[in-house]
């Protein structure tokens, strides 16, 4: 399957290694491209999360000082 025909889904990587054997060399080129476009996937979703937590502590301020006491609370009484 030549680049740029088509892109398997995130999801159906396993199967298609499972149903096409790969030579050695192509194997592990796929297989790092894959590693970076999920490294990728993963620091968009935490960017997003990061926006998402931001937004909810300013829209509801007083939840947010009851988290920021509750962790510091946690903090407090942990045992090193």
């Amino acid at each position: 399957m030549p680049d740029g025909e088509q892109q398997p889904s995130p999801g159906s990587r396993g199967l298609s290694d499972a149903r096409e054997p790969q030579d050695a060399a192509g194997g592990v080129e796929d297989a790092q491209e894959s590693d970076a476009a999920r490294r990728r996937r993963r620091a968009q979703f935490l960017r997003e999360l990061h926006e998402a937590k931001q937004l909810r502590d300013r829209v509801q301020p007083r939840r947010a000082r009851a988290a920021r006491m509750r962790h510091q609370m946690r903090m407090r009484t942990f045992r090193w």
